[in-house]
């Protein structure tokens, strides 16, 4: 398969050679750790959904930098709404009142449904997620926070202890009051049918459940009820969910567990907390938020990645009353909220309306999703396909009976495969088995054509040597 022409030019940028010499002797050790594929890619350039590395080479990005690049790399738009706010004002803070944080406020309080309409901005999700935290326990007067296993709610001390992810957790003693319980997937999960999830796409597990019935549902219900019965206390602070799961491999869950599950929470006094961090601003196509597609509205939604198309910067929104709770201290943050960010997060707003960006989520994430099932009929090694709009997962197994997880060993050669033919995707899931489509939400259907037409080589060729 060859990419399709763009007649968009690369610049020339660093050696390579140089670049691993400066990572390995300057930057933290962990950046080698967390490096993707075994042969690096080298990013210089972007425009939209393609990316260039240093010798000129054209990838197909399905990533968006961890679904961090919304609208796509350099957008003009955005690019221009930056460009003017810089020669305006760079930097100021909360101490004082300027225009563009009070418009972007606004406007974004506008996107959320009743009593959703306070807002604090922030420099990142992790941080969202750590100040969220921090409202709940002051709001309710608890401590306990449950989250479900396979998670990820950010890299701080604080929110470690929400994370459900053994790689991202250090031998140390993370935020106490988080409890795991289980998460409903349908897939991998003990309980799942053909008919539990809002997608496109179902699992390829048998069902007898009647329309508008899913047993998986009541059964994982049921195991959260065991986990308030016996792992909290009879009062708890809150409940995080992403409405699907990035970093967990893009876990849906059964259609009206959220609903029931937080009508049990706020029945024991918590408050429901939507990570809409990577499902949020139409990524999932059939609605602006993810929570929308559970027929839920939370008490708090923190948001960031494609809040910014990239920049830096997080949010947390909220009602008046648990935001009211807030202002028992004082709160200071030197960057979050400043006019370089309102300004291009205002503009990623106005650019979604504009350019029918959630429309084309729906569209082009239906068609590849719907794409992606024939692949998983075709071959017996992709076992699962999931998600909405474009957050969507490929699960890879051993084999369809079993379930069981593709080694890591087979994940990484098909990834490096994926990646030498031109299209950079994502890894994720509990033991890294799911890859990760999460692309900039600009991507068309040729574009998806192309991605198929490499990954159905890829694996014919990995079962081929197998």
């Amino acid at each position: 398969p060859r990419l399709l022409p763009c007649v968009f030019v690369s610049v020339q940028g660093m050696s390579k050679e140089r670049m691993m010499e400066i990572r390995r002797q300057n930057c933290n050790p962990m950046t080698m750790k967390i490096t993707y594929y075994k042969k690096p890619v080298f990013i210089h350039q972007g425009h939209m959904q393609w990316l260039w590395d240093v010798d000129g080479k054209r990838y197909l990005d399905l990533f968006a930098g961890v679904a961090t690049v919304s609208l796509g790399h350099s957008h003009p738009k955005v690019t221009e709404a930056a460009q003017k706010q810089l020669k305006r004002l760079w930097h100021t803070t909360n101490i004082y009142v300027h225009p563009t944080l009070h418009e972007y406020c606004e406007k974004l309080a506008s996107y959320s449904p009743d009593p959703l309409k306070v807002v604090y901005l922030t420099n990142s999700g992790s941080e969202a997620n750590d100040l969220a935290m921090l409202m709940a326990r002051l709001y309710t007067g608890n401590f306990d926070i449950i989250t479900f296993r396979g998670s990820y709610h950010g890299g701080t001390q604080q929110t470690m202890g929400l994370t459900s992810n053994s790689p991202y957790k250090y031998p140390i003693a993370t935020s106490s009051g988080c409890t795991h319980t289980m998460c409903p997937d349908v897939f991998r999960g003990p309980w799942g049918g053909s008919h539990c999830r809002d997608s496109p796409v179902q699992t390829i597990r048998e069902c007898s459940c009647a329309q508008g019935h899913c047993m998986a549902s009541g059964q994982y219900i049921g195991h959260l009820k065991e986990t308030f019965a016996t792992s909290v206390p009879s009062q708890i602070a809150a409940f995080f969910a992403e409405p699907i799961q990035g970093m967990g491999g893009a876990v849906q869950y059964p259609k009206n567990y959220l609903k029931e599950a937080y009508k049990l929470v706020r029945e024991r006094g918590g408050i429901c907390i939507a990570d809409e961090v990577q499902t949020g601003f139409g990524r999932t196509g059939s609605h602006f938020w993810g929570f929308q597609g559970h027929d839920v509205i939370p008490d708090m939604v923190t948001m960031a990645k494609g809040i910014g198309n990239g920049f830096p910067m997080g949010a947390v929104v909220t009602t008046p009353d648990i935001a009211a709770s807030f202002a028992k201290a004082s709160h200071f943050n030197t960057f979050g909220g400043s006019p370089v960010a309102c300004a291009v997060a205002s503009s990623v707003l106005d650019t979604i309306k504009e350019d029918g960006t959630q429309q084309n989520n729906l569209h082009v994430g239906t068609y590849l999703m719907t794409e992606l099932a024939k692949l998983r009929h075709k071959y017996e090694i992709i076992g699962d396909v999931r998600g909405k709009g474009l957050q969507i997962g490929v699960e890879m197994v051993k084999d369809k009976a079993s379930r069981e997880p593709l080694p890591p060993e087979a994940m990484s050669e098909i990834f490096e495969d994926i990646k030498d033919m031109g299209v950079l995707i994502g890894k994720g899931g509990v033991y890294g088995q799911t890859f990760r489509i999460q692309p900039p939400m600009c991507i068309t259907k040729d574009d998806v054509d192309f991605f198929l037409s490499v990954l159905n080589k890829v694996v014919h060729s990995y079962m081929d040597r197998k």
